[in-house]
C-alpha cells in the first residue's frame, strides 16, 4: 500500500494534535451491528503451512507491583484515522517488534476499508497509552500500510490483520498546546525505543492460553454498556481446540476465544507467552469480529485470523521499513 509523505504526515501529526486533541477525543469506535451477533462454527483445525517460528519482543519493563491485577502492556493503544464516509474513527492496537522499532500491529479492517475498497492511512495514527485526548508517548503518524493481498482483494476476514510502519512520534510543545488551533511540534523518538514493542509467532497450536487487551466501548446486543473505551480492557482464557467460522462474515479460519470484550476492542492484541512482570509476550493474534455464542444477547466469544507464515510474510514486508523523524 502507498507510502505517506512527510509533508502529508506533519499535517496529518497537526490535524489530530491541533485544539488540543479535539479531533482524538471526538474520534468513535468502528461500529458493528450488535444486534445480529453471529455464531462461531467449528471448521477443523489450523493449516500449519511450515514449522512454528516467533521474533522476540523488546523493551521490557520490569514491573515491582504485587497486584492480583494484571499489568497492561505499554505497547497498546489506539489507532485513529478517518473512514470513507469522512468519519473520525478509532480501533485498538499494539507496538510490535521490528527492525527500525517503528512498527504497529492491529486489524486489517482498521487500516483497510473493503466496503469501499480504500486504505485509511490518509489521516492515520496511532497512540500508545492513550487517555482521553492526551498522548502520553506522543503520535505516530502511519508511513505504509501492509495487509494480506486475499483481505484488500477478496475481502477475505481469514486474513484480517494489518502491520503499519509510523513515523518517530510527535508531541506538543507545552508552551503552546492549548493556545490556538496551530501547534509547535517537536519529535519524541521512535515507538519503539519508548514503548517497547511485542514479539510475534506463528503456526502456533492451537489451546493455548493468551491474553487479550483492547479498548471495548461498544454497547451488548442487550443494549448494556458494560465498557466505556476510555481504558484498556483484558480477557484471559484458552483458545478454541479447532478453528472456528463464520458463514456470514465469510470466515472459515479463525481461532476463539471465550471473553466478553465489544467493538472498540477490534485489532487489539492477543499475546502468547505474556509476562506481567516484564510487560510483553508473543502476538499470535489480533480481535477481528466478536460472537453470541449461547444466544443470550450478550457477547461472549471473539475471534483472530490464525497466524501462519503468510502472516509472518506480511510482517516482514512491514518490519523493515524504514520511516525516521517527522520535526
Amino acid at each position: 500500500m502507498g507510502n505517506v509523505s512527510t509533508t502529508t504526515a506533519k499535517g496529518i501529526a497537526t490535524f489530530w494534535l491541533e485544539n488540543n486533541g479535539a479531533a482524538l477525543k471526538a474520534a468513535t469506535y468502528v461500529e458493528e451491528d450488535t444486534t445480529d451477533v453471529d455464531k462461531l462454527k467449528s471448521t477443523g483445525t489450523a493449516t500449519t503451512d511450515t514449522k512454528a517460528g516467533s521474533v522476540a519482543p523488546t523493551g521490557t519493563t520490569t514491573s515491582t507491583s504485587k497486584s492480583k491485577n494484571v499489568n497492561l502492556p505499554k505497547t497498546i493503544g489506539k489507532v485513529f484515522f478517518v473512514d470513507a464516509e469522512g468519519a473520525k474513527r478509532w480501533c485498538s492496537a499494539t507496538s510490535i517488534q521490528g527492525r527500525y522499532a517503528n512498527l504497529v500491529a492491529t486489524a486489517g479492517h482498521c487500516v483497510y476499508d473493503t466496503a469501499d475498497d480504500e486504505q485509511l492511512l490518509d489521516n492515520w495514527v496511532f497512540v500508545p497509552g492513550y487517555y482521553q485526548g492526551k498522548a502520553p508517548w506522543g503520535i505516530y503518524v502511519g508511513k505504509q500500510a501492509f495487509v494480506h493481498y486475499d483481505y484488500s482483494v477478496y475481502e477475505d476476514y481469514d486474513r484480517d490483520y494489518a502491520f503499519v510502519s509510523v513515523y518517530n512520534g510527535v508531541t506538543v510543545k507545552a508552551s503552546t498546546e492549548g493556545r490556538h488551533s496551530g501547534i509547535e511540534a517537536e519529535d519524541a523518538g521512535r515507538l519503539g525505543d519508548n514503548v517497547g514493542g511485542q514479539g510475534i509467532s506463528w503456526n502456533q497450536p492451537l489451546k493455548k492460553a493468551h491474553y487479550v487487551f483492547g479498548y471495548p466501548q461498544a454497547a451488548q446486543p442487550d443494549g448494556n454498556k458494560p465498557f466505556t473505551g476510555v481504558t484498556p480492557k483484558w480477557c484471559y482464557g484458552t483458545t478454541t481446540a479447532k478453528t472456528v467460522g463464520s458463514a456470514a462474515k465469510k470466515i472459515e479460519e479463525h481461532v476463539g476465544l471465550k471473553c466478553s470484550m465489544t467493538a472498540g476492542a477490534d485489532g487489539g492484541p492477543w499475546l502468547l507467552k505474556y509476562s506481567g512482570a516484564k510487560r510483553v509476550g508473543y502476538l499470535n493474534g489480533v480481535t477481528s469480529s466478536f460472537y453470541d455464542q449461547d444466544e443470550n444477547n450478550r457477547v461472549d466469544y471473539i475471534s483472530s485470523a490464525y497466524f501462519d507464515a503468510e502472516t509472518y510474510g506480511v510482517y516482514s514486508s512491514a518490519a523493515n521499513v524504514w520511516s525516521g523523524k517527522l520535526f
